[in-house]
C-alpha cells in the first residue's frame, strides 16, 4: 500500500506542476500583450508600461515562472487588478457559499441517487426501474439554468414559498442558510442524481446476477442482507469512482447556479473576473480547483480497499 500512495503521490505532484505551467502560460502566450488586454482598449502607453512592470513582465519567462510558482507555494496568489486586493483573501470570503451549495448537491445526490439505483435493481423492469430511465432523461438534457429558472418561478416567484435568490451566511441562523440553499441544491443535484442512480442500478444489476447472489438468496438471506452486505459493498468502487468524479466536476455547474440564483461564491467571482479580464483571480481560482480535483481522485483511489478488501496494490 505504501509504495502505491507514493506513486500516487508523485504522480499528483506531477499533474499539478503541468497545471501550474499550463495556467502560468495561459495569460503569457495568449496574442497580443497581456498588460494591454487587462488594460483594456483605452488605456494609456504609461498604464500599459505600469501593468508590466507590476506583473514582472519585463522579465525573461523562466524567471517569471520561478518567481510565480514560489509566490504561490508561499500562499501569495497575486493581486487583483481591479480590486487591488489579494486574491487569496478575496477567494476566501467566497468560498463559505460555494462550499455550502457542494456539500449539500453531494448529500442529496448521493443519498437519493444512491438509494434510487439500488431500489431501481431490485425491482428492475418495475414502474421505480421506468421511473430512473425517464427522470435520467430529463436530469441528463435538461441544463442546470433551466432547471432553476423553473424552480424560481413556481416555488420563489408563483408559491412564494422561498426567496429567489441571495445567500445568508450561515452564523445569521440555520433555517435561513437552509432555506435559501434549498432552490439552488435541487436545481444542481438533478443531474447528479440521475447520473449517480445510473451508474448505481448497473453495477447493482451486475452484481445480483453473479452467483453468490443466487446462493445467498436459497440459502435465505434476506433482502437487506443481499442488497447491503453483499451487493452494494461489492458494486461499490464504481459508485464511488463516479461520487468522487461528481464532486469533483461540481465546479462547472456551481459556476452557472451561483450565477442563476445571486449568490455571491467562488463560480460569482469567476465571472466577474472574466469580465473585467482579471487575470490574476482566474489563475489562482484554476490553481485551487486544479488541486482539490487531483486530492479528490487521489483520495477515491486510495479507499478502493475499504469498500472491496479484494484490491490489493
Amino acid at each position: 500500500m505504501a509504495p502505491y500512495i507514493l506513486r500516487r503521490s508523485i504522480s499528483a505532484i506531477v499533474v499539478m506542476a503541468m497545471v501550474g505551467m499550463f495556467v502560468f502560460l495561459l495569460l503569457r502566450l495568449a496574442p497580443g500583450d497581456p498588460a494591454a488586454i487587462i488594460a483594456g482598449k483605452a488605456a494609456t502607453a504609461d498604464r500599459i508600461a505600469s501593468i508590466r512592470e507590476q506583473m514582472g513582465l519585463n522579465d525573461p519567462m523562466p524567471v517569471q515562472f520561478l518567481r510565480w510558482v514560489r509566490e504561490m507555494l508561499r500562499g501569495d496568489f497575486g493581486t487583483s487588478i481591479f480590486a487591488g486586493r489579494p486574491v487569496l483573501e478575496l477567494i476566501s470570503q467566497r468560498l463559505e457559499p460555494t462550499i455550502s451549495l457542494s456539500i449539500l448537491t453531494m448529500v442529496l445526490s448521493v443519498t437519493v441517487g444512491v438509494s434510487f439505483g439500488i431500489l431501481a435493481a431490485w425491482r428492475t423492469g418495475g414502474f421505480v426501474d421506468r421511473l430512473l430511465t425517464a427522470f435520467s432523461a430529463f436530469g441528463y438534457s435538461v441544463p442546470v439554468f433551466v432547471i432553476g429558472y423553473f424552480l424560481i418561478y413556481f416555488f420563489a416567484i408563483t408559491a412564494h414559498w422561498l426567496p429567489v435568490q441571495g445567500y445568508r451566511p450561515i452564523e445569521l441562523g440555520l433555517a435561513p442558510w437552509f432555506v435559501h440553499m434549498l432552490l439552488p441544491t435541487v436545481a444542481l443535484s438533478l443531474g447528479y442524481i440521475a447520473f449517480i442512480a445510473r451508474i448505481t442500478r448497473a453495477s447493482m444489476l451486475e452484481v445480483l446476477s453473479e452467483d453468490y447472489m443466487r446462493t445467498a438468496a436459497a440459502k435465505g438471506a434476506s433482502s437487506y442482507a443481499m442488497l447491503f452486505h453483499h451487493a452494494l459493498k461489492n458494486a461499490g468502487v464504481p459508485i464511488l469512482t463516479v461520487i468522487g468524479l461528481s464532486f469533483a466536476g461540481l465546479i462547472g455547474g456551481v459556476v452557472i447556479t451561483e450565477t442563476v440564483f445571486n449568490i455571491p461564491g467562488v463560480g460569482r467571482l469567476v465571472v466577474d473576473a472574466i469580465n473585467n479580464r482579471d487575470y490574476p483571480i482566474i489563475q489562482g481560482v484554476l490553481i485551487l480547483v486544479s488541486g482539490l480535483y487531483v486530492l479528490i481522485n487521489l483520495a477515491v483511489d486510495l479507499s478502493y480497499t475499504l469498500v472491496d478488501p479484494r484490491i490489493r496494490y
